[in-house]
């Protein structure tokens, strides 16, 4: 019986970055290319999709100058990935630190009492978001993945879906209960049953939350998630005055 060895790296030679590093950046020239906005090294999704901008190299100036062309002068733009403050004449408006974990030991199992939400569902999707404020979702956001939703008495009370796509990877995101059904394990189901839909795919589920929303985090690893990185996250300003529309 014979065996492989990967070989190990070079001495000296990095070793190359893991898509989960970057994954705006990995999903937009990936499985969401056609949603892509791009220019050189920087992309982002249309504004109504996600407000994500992501660069091919956070740390070259290049990319940076491609993203001021893309998004223009003047502009405000959250960028992910970056671990070092923007080249000069950017400002930085707003940062943030996150968490990325990943289902190592996760159950997943369908949830056969939930729905498949679309386009016709978004104005209730958009109402959930604003009062439980589970992150970013916007009028198209839906277009990113699957998204599953439960009712009670015909209304969305609990939602979660997919947004970045990276190869071989999908994240799970916009994971709310409304206030007055909270405790029932509704979200818990939901992740579940978006995981199980991931996992037959061929793909690993991953998510984010802010480094600061610890109740959320203590959740999802208590039911199967494991931490793998601290991220942060940028709200920046492009060099220039802002020109007219």
């Amino acid at each position: 019986m014979s065996t492989s060895v990967r070989p190990l790296p070079s001495p000296g030679v990095a070793a190359a970055p893991h898509l989960l590093d970057n994954p705006a950046w990995a999903a937009l020239t990936g499985p969401h290319a056609h949603l892509a906005e791009r220019v050189g090294r920087a992309a982002r999704y249309p504004a109504e999709v996600s407000p994500f901008a992501a660069l091919a190299d956070p740390a070259d100036p290049r990319a940076w100058d491609d993203l001021a062309t893309l998004v223009g002068p003047g502009r405000l733009t959250p960028v992910t990935g970056a671990t070092a403050a923007p080249p000069e004449g950017w400002q930085t408006v707003e940062s943030g630190q996150g968490v990325q974990l990943v289902a190592a030991t996760l159950r997943t199992e369908p949830a056969p009492e939930a729905v498949r939400l679309g386009p016709d569902d978004v104005p209730e999707m958009l109402d959930l978001v604003a009062r439980t404020k589970p992150g970013p979702f916007l009028p198209r956001t839906v277009e990113l993945g699957t998204y599953l939703g439960l009712r009670r008495d015909g209304r969305l009370v609990a939602m979660a879906g997919e947004r970045l796509h990276p190869p071989g990877w999908t994240e799970i995101s916009a994971v709310c209960t409304a206030p007055d059904h909270r405790g029932q394990g509704l979200a818990t189901r939901l992740v579940r049953a978006v995981a199980a839909g991931i996992r037959e795919r061929g793909e690993t589920p991953f998510l984010h939350a802010a480094a600061t929303n610890t109740g959320a985090v203590r959740l999802y690893e208590s039911i199967g998630f494991t931490l793998r990185r601290r991220t942060a996250f940028l709200l920046v300003r492009t060099p220039g005055e802002p020109t007219s529309i």
